[in-house]
C-alpha cells in the first residue's frame, strides 16, 4: 500500500495512524515533495473512479491564482494542473498493491482498502 501523505494535515495523520494501528505495511509518500507524474496521477483517478477536479483543493491559495474555478473540465490540462501544483491534490489518498484506492475522508475510509 502507499500512502500519499501531507504531515502537516490533521486528516492525512489520522488515516496514518489508522493504517499503523492495523499494522499495514505501506510506503509513505510525501506528496508535496515527491508528487505523481501525469501516468501515476491518472491511474490513481482511475482507481479512484474520480475526475482530477474532483480532488482538486478549491480552497488552496493555488486554486485562486490559478483560476481553477473557472476552468473547462479538460482531463488532460487538470492533471498537469495538479502535478505541476502537488498542493492542490486532495489529501490523503491510499492506493492499495490491487490497485484500489481511496481519498482518505473522512480518514477512516483507507480501513476500506484493508
Amino acid at each position: 500500500m502507499e500512502l500519499w501523505h501531507n504531515p502537516r494535515c490533521s486528516k492525512s495523520r489520522a488515516a496514518k495512524e489508522i493504517l499503523d494501528a492495523c499494522g499495514v505495511d505501506y510506503v509513505e509518500r510525501r506528496y508535496l515533495q515527491d508528487p505523481p507524474d501525469a501516468d501515476t496521477l491518472d491511474r490513481v483517478l482511475h482507481a479512484l473512479g474520480k475526475e482530477p477536479w474532483e480532488i482538486a483543493r478549491m480552497g488552496e491559495d493555488a486554486a485562486g491564482e490559478l483560476g481553477l474555478a473557472d476552468r473547462p473540465h479538460d482531463r488532460a490540462e487538470w492533471i498537469a494542473l495538479l502535478v505541476a501544483n502537488p498542493v492542490l491534490i486532495e489529501r490523503p489518498i491510499a492506493v492499495a498493491d490491487d490497485g484500489r484506492a481511496v481519498v482518505g475522508r473522512p480518514p477512516e475510509a483507507v480501513a476500506g482498502l484493508l
